[in-house]
């Protein structure tokens, strides 16, 4: 067993866990944050997507120790004082979440996306998603919610 200490979502954690355990199953297992979701297991879908030192990783793919240090923002992070942050808020008024099992990842994924473009492109947009895959809503209603989303973001 390895010591990590992570700081997820603001709160600092320091959990014992075996070194190569992904860091998937110490959000969902150790710390109960069962919003990050398993797709495929293999870093190909971005269902378990996460902010990890702000940069967008499948936390499928990343061994518990290396995230020794980190600091994670995962789904569960992004709402505010039981208020849905303005992306989820956009993604549920379009209808960009349907099954809900990729949408946690396209969330951190618009999230990532927009603070690097606010004003994304419909291809910084198709390429900022990329690596999230959806099974159920051939992707338009997802492109509009960005979109959405980048427009609120510019208002606030």
């Amino acid at each position: 067993m390895s010591k990590i200490n992570l700081r997820v979502n603001g709160e600092s954690q320091s959990i014992d866990v075996p070194p190569m355990k992904r860091l998937l199953d110490v959000l969902r297992e150790d710390l109960h944050l069962t919003g990050t979701k398993e797709g495929c297991g293999e870093g190909e879908c971005g269902a378990c997507a996460v902010l990890m030192n702000g940069e967008l990783v499948n936390s499928c793919l990343i061994p518990a120790l290396q995230a020794s240090g980190a600091t994670l923002c995962t789904i569960e992070g992004v709402a505010q004082n039981n208020t849905l942050h303005p992306i989820q808020q956009c993604f549920l008024e379009r209808g960009g979440a349907q099954c809900g099992i990729c949408t946690p990842g396209m969330i951190l994924a618009t999230h990532h996306l927009l603070d690097k473009y606010p004003d994304p492109t419909m291809e910084q947009i198709q390429e900022g998603l990329a690596g999230n895959l959806c099974r159920c809503t051939g992707y338009m209603r997802i492109f509009e919610s960005v979109k959405k989303a980048a427009e609120v973001r510019a208002t606030t």
